[in-house]
């Protein structure tokens, strides 16, 4: 073989073996931080993988917001027209946090399948409803 040859076979080879590595990395890095949308149904369905970091998204139920005298704690449940699901909160709720409103939690689900939130995203104005939770509304009422 000429040493041409042998030259680029091995710049070939060596681009290939590189780019693999750092496609296989970054797959790897990316699928530690890639935070999957659910609607209520899919969680009681069973389809929410559980102890995995995802997002919950849908309205909250009228009279279901408790919070406690003694922390930052609070609990209400999630709807998208068909099932239900418990969220619980320890922290600061957005201002525009309401019952009735479209609201999106990111956090994990337990055995139990109880929402554990880590953050609380709500609507920012009485017009604007999340996409995640439009699409999961319109899916759930057909």
């Amino acid at each position: 073989m000429h040493t041409l040859r042998r030259y680029r076979l091995t710049m070939v080879i060596f681009i290939v073996t590189t780019t693999s590595v750092a496609v296989g990395l970054m797959s790897y890095a990316l699928r530690e931080n890639i935070n999957l949308f659910y609607t209520p149904s899919s969680v009681i369905s069973g389809d929410a993988p559980v102890n995995v970091t995802i997002r919950i998204g849908g309205m909250v139920v009228k009279d279901s917001l408790t919070r406690s005298k003694q922390s930052l704690q609070s609990t209400f449940r999630v709807t998208d027209g068909k099932s239900e699901v418990d969220v619980y909160y320890d922290g600061i709720l957005p201002d525009m946090f309401s019952e009735g409103e479209g609201a999106v939690a990111t956090g994990e689900i337990n055995g139990d399948l109880v929402f554990i939130a880590s953050s609380i995203l709500a609507k920012h104005d009485e017009n604007y409803m999340p996409p995640e939770v439009t699409y999961a509304l319109d899916e759930a009422a057909k």
